[in-house]
């Protein structure tokens, strides 16, 4: 059974998906959609080596008014 490490694919999924260029396959060349998910795997990666201990930013929904 493999559900005790589910989690940290589904971690993983879920961080290369903020990158909302991986939302959707927008490329029409391999090697850029390659690109884009090695640059969007390698944010996460640097900021656990860093540990500046600053949370990543997140979008603010701002209102229509």
């Amino acid at each position: 059974m493999v559900l005790p490490r589910r989690w940290v694919v589904e971690r993983s999924f879920s961080w290369l998906i903020r990158a909302r260029r991986l939302a959707r396959d927008y490329e029409t060349r391999i090697d850029s959609a390659e690109a884009m998910a090695w640059w969007a795997a390698s944010i996460p990666a640097t900021r656990r080596l860093a540990r500046s201990g600053v949370p990543a930013p997140r979008r603010v929904k701002r209102s229509a008014a």
